[in-house]
């Protein structure tokens, strides 16, 4: 008797995404192992990694509000288009 099942796309990008958060996890710890070794560059056989920092800026959003009234804020904001994939687990036992 042969078995022949395909995997639904829901269960391949199930799998796939958990996947991706344990990977995420792992690349998280190794993240703060590096950051807490105070060295700028480890150096491996395959690549090199470096610890830079850089400045970024951000919206203040409560000084915006002092400064600004709501519609001229309202009028600062355009609309994005955000797709997202949401996982809804079956339950199954």
């Amino acid at each position: 008797m042969t078995f022949n099942s395909t995997i639904s796309l829901a269960d391949q990008y199930a799998a796939a995404k958990a996947a991706a958060d344990d990977a995420v996890a792992a690349l998280d710890a190794l993240k703060a192992q590096i950051k807490a070794s105070g060295i700028e560059r480890h150096i491996g056989v395959t690549c090199d990694v470096v610890l830079g920092l850089s400045e970024q800026r951000r919206v203040d959003n409560a000084l915006l509000k002092n400064l600004l009234s709501d519609e001229q804020i309202e009028a600062c904001k355009k609309p994005i288009l955000v797709e997202r994939i949401t996982i809804r687990p079956k339950g199954i036992k």
